[in-house]
């Protein structure tokens, strides 16, 4: 089969309708607040781009801001991949009691708006001297219950059960087994789970606004300080968007190529 003119011209509009917020934001920032809230407004780049990122870069405390979402993200996307994968095996392969009431309370879980835990969950971190430290973002998303069903519906069709009763007739162990066999197989879903964890963990706000302060922030709370004030400077605003974005945009160019491959060896070997 081979692409005609017609999907070329579908796939072009759609890249350059996603492609849009992102040339919009750096557009933004290269320019001034005062030109932003003219009509029409800007099209193209300006000339403070770099004065308005070093803004944004100093005034947020960036620095520390991406050191500590780096942490954040990649201790959940490792966290939530690596349980998320031994959950559902379990639930997918392995045979033990009350499996089907353990994995409807856990899809239950699912249901529960986020912002009934918030009053529990700050008197918890509070109680244990938590306020303001990472460990009060990372621990209460560090597995997540649609991982766990998303990694469970992965495996029970793609995790052939002789496969398992052969690892064990060799004598493995059900760690050996997890090791050797589950994570091989799981391998595409656990690259789509990663990232979606990745990009989630990253662009959180609800909780991290929550737990941290400015003192000790990740992304999205540092660059609420920059919209601070009666009348908040736009552009620099819109830089500090466009540094928070960068680190995403990199994920995927130096992972993006490991994920599709994943995903695709998975498709031809189902």
């Amino acid at each position: 089969m081979h692409a005609g003119p017609v999907t070329y011209a579908v796939l072009i509009v759609f890249t350059a309708v996603s492609l849009f917020p992102l040339i919009w934001t750096a557009i933004a920032a290269s320019r001034t607040s005062g030109r932003l809230s003219q009509t029409p407004p800007p099209l193209w780049f300006g000339a403070n781009l770099f004065k308005n990122l070093g803004t944004a870069w100093t005034d947020a405390n960036l620095s520390q801001a991406l050191l500590n979402s780096a942490v954040v993200a990649g201790s959940i996307t490792v966290g939530t991949v690596l349980f998320s994968t031994i959950a559902g095996f379990a639930f997918a392969k392995l045979r033990f009691r009350f499996k089907t009431v353990l994995l409807m309370l856990v899809i239950a879980t699912m249901m529960v708006p986020p912002q009934l835990s918030v009053v529990p969950m700050f008197l918890w971190i509070a109680k244990l001297d938590w306020t303001n430290h990472l460990q009060a973002v990372i621990l209460p998303t560090f597995v997540s219950a649609f991982g766990v069903f998303f990694m469970r519906q992965y495996l029970t069709q793609a995790l052939p059960t002789e496969l398992i009763e052969a690892a064990r007739v060799d004598g493995a162990s059900s760690m050996r087994i997890v090791w050797h066999v589950v994570f091989p197989v799981a391998r595409p879903a656990m690259a789509v789970l990663g990232m979606l964890t990745f990009v989630f963990a990253w662009n959180d706000f609800f909780w991290p606004i929550i737990a941290l302060t400015q003192e000790n922030p990740t992304v999205q709370v540092a660059l609420t300080s920059l919209a601070h004030g009666y009348v908040p400077d736009e552009s620099v605003v819109m830089a500090g968007a466009l540094l928070g974005t960068l680190p995403l945009l990199l994920v995927f160019v130096v992972f993006g190529k490991q994920i599709v491959g994943g995903i695709m060896q998975g498709a031809v070997k189902g």
